[in-house]
């Protein structure tokens, strides 16, 4: 008689010990591939905001002034309503973009508005212009009154809020580097703040607002918006600290998706990570010219 061979496998042991060590492996792999990704998210979201500043410096070489935070209406301003990012187009090479703006408000005149046609600019994504943490940045979004708008996680500095005229960037703003005499590497130029959740406030390329929310903000900046949204939001001041993207009230202050943190663009070119115990600085880090002796964390 032949021998019987035995055919060696798995038993259901064994592939359970299998099952359960694959599971183990992974869940110890995971948070490491979380880690990694927000790493990379973190590095591309600061060297964006490191181009948009070397940007806004070739803009006040060109043509003597840092941008416009936000262009004034009824002040002979060309552009009115358009936002300091869409200022940068022809300086990130984006020229044919920046074209549009110029063809929009030509159209227009002489009373222009950056929110209606057409402004189709104001629906275009710019990659540089947004933070690879949050990846609600990288597209349109419909929103209220039928808007489709793009949105940025960067907004200029204002100073203590967006009435103020004490920083670099707001309304009808015209700053040179001469007139950041407190010091270019201790004052804050732009920073991060993720767009609120129903997108009306963040567009990059306008604001249907005269200050907070859309293109600049404040450090200590108050909800003056009577909006059927934001009124239900405390008046403020808000200071600097985390936030959650499902939270309109948090489009009030700065803050990112960053752990611990925010990444901010000083005058200087520079970009620095402040974490949120620098709140109690960021009054004097947001002033260009108040005489306050203060060194970036």
């Amino acid at each position: 008689m032949r021998p019987i061979r035995r055919v060696s496998g798995f038993t259901l042991i064994e592939l359970l010990v299998v099952i359960a060590i694959v599971a183990i492996l992974i869940g110890l792999l995971l948070p490491a591939v979380q880690r990694v990704r927000a790493a990379a998210a973190a590095a591309a979201c600061q060297n964006n905001l490191k181009q948009v500043a070397l940007a806004a410096h070739h803009f006040e070489s060109a043509t003597g002034a840092f941008p416009p935070g936000l262009g004034r209406v009824g002040t002979g301003e060309p552009y009115p309503g358009l936002g300091w990012l869409a200022r940068l187009l022809p300086h990130v090479e984006q020229d044919a973009l920046w074209q549009t703006v110029l063809d929009a408000y030509a159209y227009q005149a002489p009373t222009p508005n950056p929110l209606q046609f057409p402004h189709v600019g104001i629906q275009k994504p710019v990659t540089l212009f947004d933070c690879p943490a949050d990846d609600r940045q990288s597209t349109a979004h419909s929103t209220r009154h039928g808007f489709r708008v793009a949105v940025s996680g960067y907004l200029g500095v204002a100073g203590l809020d967006a009435q103020a005229t004490t920083g670099v960037l707001y309304a009808g703003s015209r700053v040179r580097v001469g007139d950041v005499t407190d010091g270019t590497s201790s004052t804050l130029l732009a920073g991060e703040r993720p767009p609120s959740p129903d997108y009306w406030y963040g567009w990059w390329y306008a604001s249907g607002y005269p200050g907070t929310g859309d293109t600049v903000l404040g450090v200590r900046d108050r909800n003056d918006r009577l909006d059927e949204t934001a009124a239900a939001c405390p008046a403020g001041p808000y200071a600097y600290g985390p936030g959650k993207p499902d939270d309109l009230c948090d489009a009030f202050h700065f803050w990112s998706r960053h752990a611990g943190g925010a990444y901010f663009a000083l005058c200087d070119g520079s970009v620095r990570k402040l974490t949120y115990a620098a709140d109690p600085l960021m009054p004097a880090l947001a002033s260009r010219a108040g005489g306050e002796a203060v060194d970036v964390p």
